[in-house]
């Protein structure tokens, strides 16, 4: 079992910054495949980034990609997302993910652990 509790989410102005935090507690974090996720009322939970078991290789979503970057740090159990030059159309609530021998990491399929979400809102 992995529990996973986000946070760092807020009120932003278009253009800045913010720094997204997913903690895990539990199985051994290194294990697992990591994900992003974002979804705003009546519509479906959308991609936005996934990291590999040893953080080397990262995924993105078209809309996300060079202004988000994902990372996890292994010793300190947290994954992160930064969060640059965001549009109102970025926000939404903001949930991360846990998975294992995940065979596509940009689909919800695969992740069995998600956390409560952290809304982000970015003002125009």
């Amino acid at each position: 079992q992995v529990q996973l509790v986000e946070s760092g989410g807020g009120l932003v102005q278009a253009g800045g910054s913010l720094r997204l935090s997913c903690a895990a507690s539990g199985r051994s974090f290194s294990s697992f495949e990591m994900g992003w996720f974002r979804q705003v009322p009546g519509k479906e939970r959308e991609f936005v980034a996934a990291i590999s078991r040893s953080g080397g290789t990262k995924y993105y979503s078209d809309s996300v990609k060079g202004r988000f970057t994902a990372s996890k740090d292994n010793a300190k159990n947290t994954m992160y997302l930064q969060m640059n030059s965001l549009k109102p159309e970025d926000t939404a609530v903001y949930y991360c993910a846990a998975g294992q021998n995940i065979r596509v990491l940009t689909t919800k399929l695969g992740y069995n652990y998600w956390g409560q979400g952290t809304q982000v809102t970015v003002s125009s």
